[in-house]
């Protein structure tokens, strides 16, 4: 059963991402002014702040596993430092190939500096807007990792979700561990949204 306090975060998250993405439609020309307020209550009440998403791939083993599982992910209408962390793990565009998606950890964001093991390399600070992912495997070389030491920075555009939640089998299933502020911020709409019956579903078919 779901509390009352968790319902309000789950509404006051929701509300956030309303306003979020009908600004962004204002802005890019989607909507007009007067259609604003009738587009922030339209995501309000529609739709949910989580997708599921299919991740295969030995890259972020053993926090996801190589055989594929089934990921709940976050819905993140605009990326920053305020809505996605350090050592989240998150969804985003593959930057080599605009059609895929890739799931990795946020290593490092705009500011950090970033230092590589071979001397030769300069060290170099991340610019505005601009965030460092690695694979959760160590045991793979840079190239077979496919993460930023082979791509480079990428964009935080880059980012759409966070995954939540993984299930790997009906019985292997739970969350995925994220920065302490992204599992704090995702704690309501993890127990809202979580549907295991309808994951397993997914995984099935």
């Amino acid at each position: 059963m779901v509390s009352l306090s968790t319902w309000f975060r789950y509404i006051a998250h929701k509300f956030e991402y309303s306003v979020s993405l009908s600004w962004k439609s204002y802005t890019i020309g989607q909507i007009t002014d007067r259609e604003v307020g009738d587009a922030i209550w339209k995501n309000l009440f529609q739709g949910k702040l989580t997708y599921l998403h299919w991740s295969k791939g030995e890259e972020m083993a053993p926090t996801i596993g190589g055989q594929g599982g089934t990921l709940l992910v976050r819905k993140l209408p605009s990326t920053d430092p305020t809505r996605v962390f350090v050592g989240d793990v998150v969804v985003m565009k593959d930057p080599e190939n605009s059609d895929n998606y890739l799931v990795r950890r946020l290593a490092a964001v705009e500011g950090y500096e970033m230092v590589s093991v071979d001397e030769k390399d300069e060290p170099f600070v991340l610019e505005k807007d601009e965030c460092w992912v690695t694979s959760d495997n160590e045991s793979l070389k840079p190239k077979e990792a496919k993460d930023s030491r082979t791509f480079g920075p990428v964009p935080m555009t880059n980012i759409v979700g966070r995954v939540i939640y993984e299930m790997r089998t009906a019985v292997d299933h739970g969350p995925v561990q994220n920065s302490h502020f992204g599992m704090r911020k995702d704690s309501p709409v993890l127990e809202v949204e979580l549907d295991v019956d309808e994951m397993a579903k997914s995984a099935r078919s």
